[in-house]
């Protein structure tokens, strides 16, 4: 699709295992119903990740998938994993294949943004007064720490020794930390201007340098408020009271834990998206948080909603560009960001309208596929434009 404005956007699917394969095929309806009303220029290329990788070539990520991620503009992918490849070496199993990409692609930053839409503070099992207005991005270092850290694995040791032993190594540089560091603190600038800090620096010599470079960067950022909270008080406040954060910076493993945590403040995993980003001009992956639920897969029951938020993301950091859409003479791009806010409204939407696919339903409402979800959202998205 080309407006014949510019270049078309080079967009990756990576529908992975699972529901990915359906979330990304209503995510991809959404996407082109807000290029055609938007006008911009979007092409879509599929690739293999994950488990469906594996079956096909024995690799989690082959080569191509990832030349091909390089060459794009932005990566969307669905979900890896599943039983059927639990009993395979950890160098193939999907989830291989998910840390891979990351790595390959650079992208250090992994946004999670947790947004409680007003028509669902009652599917959170946290009282509606807790939830409701809660607005938090979490933002967690995506290729450092235990994740990536050498040495790791299992050694065999004699009986005297205590038997087998398994190792991981938390490693952080200081440049590692002060790029998400930064980043956090730009991306408060540009919300409410509060900055929490997650590490666990009464214990760990990582954390300890981690709170040194928030407090070095935090000299640049004057008009934004820092916080410091260990990791464990960070999980209880942001169950006790999520409205006092804003943007909440952590390492990997962390930010893993809290994010995943923080589905519950929306009431399911599949309302979360995310946005994985690195250095300046560089393609973005992006993926849904939930993981691949082979368990409904094919049975029209998954969520797409965090898969459609995901792909206004990706209309937002990796689209806004001047050479696509319908810019010329080097302007800025409105379109991409124009689009993304649309599409985020037409969630919102959709769901005070009462639309609810089993995840999200409360007893006695009416269940809606994962392929309505998404005609419904174009719906509302055309109504719109």
């Amino acid at each position: 699709m080309n407006t014949g404005t510019g270049k078309p956007a080079r967009i990756l699917l990576l529908p992975g295992d699972g529901i990915g394969v359906e979330v990304i095929r209503e995510a991809r309806k959404v996407l082109e119903a807000a290029a055609r009303l938007f006008g911009l220029s979007l092409e879509f290329h599929e690739g293999l990740i994950g488990g469906a990788a594996y079956e096909a070539t024995g690799k989690p990520l082959p080569d191509e998938t990832l030349e091909e991620a390089l060459a794009s503009d932005a990566v969307l992918m669905g979900a890896v994993g599943g039983p059927k490849w639990d009993g395979l070496p950890p160098a193939l199993r999907p989830e291989a294949g998910l840390l891979a990409i990351r790595k390959g692609m650079g992208v250090f930053a992994n946004l999670r943004p947790v947004k409680v839409f007003p028509a669902l503070v009652h599917a959170s099992s946290l009282r509606p007064e807790v939830v409701a207005g809660v607005d938090v991005l979490i933002l967690r270092e995506l290729t450092g720490g235990l994740y990536f850290g050498e040495p790791k694995g299992r050694f065999p040791a004699g009986a005297a020794a205590g038997g087998e032993r398994a190792v991981d190594t938390l490693a952080y540089t200081r440049r590692e930390i002060e790029r998400i560091v930064r980043l956090g603190f730009e991306l408060a600038r540009s919300r409410r201007r509060q900055l929490a800090s997650v590490d666990k620096a009464n214990i760990l010599a990582t954390s300890q340098l981690w709170r040194e470079v928030v407090n070095e960067v935090a000299r640049e950022f004057p008009d934004v408020e820092v916080r410091h909270f260990y990791v464990d008080n960070a999980a209880m406040q942001l169950i006790r009271n999520p409205r006092q954060f804003d943007v909440i910076v952590t390492e990997n493993m962390f930010g893993d834990i809290l994010s995943d945590e923080a589905a519950e403040l929306s009431g399911s995993l599949g309302m979360l998206p995310s946005a994985s980003l690195g250095e300046p001009g560089r393609p973005g992956l992006y993926e849904p948080v939930h993981g691949s639920a082979p368990d409904i897969a094919g049975q029209g029951k998954a969520n797409p909603l965090a898969a459609i938020l995901t792909a206004a993301l990706l209309l937002r950091y990796s689209l806004n560009r001047p050479d696509h859409g319908a810019a010329t003479g080097g302007e800025a791009v409105s379109g991409p960001a124009t689009a993304a806010a649309a599409v985020e409204r037409a969630v919102e939407r959709v769901l005070a309208e009462g639309a609810r696919t089993a995840d999200l339903a409360r007893a006695g409402e009416p269940v809606i596929s994962t392929a309505e979800m998404g005609d419904r959202v174009v719906a509302a998205l055309e109504a719109e434009g």
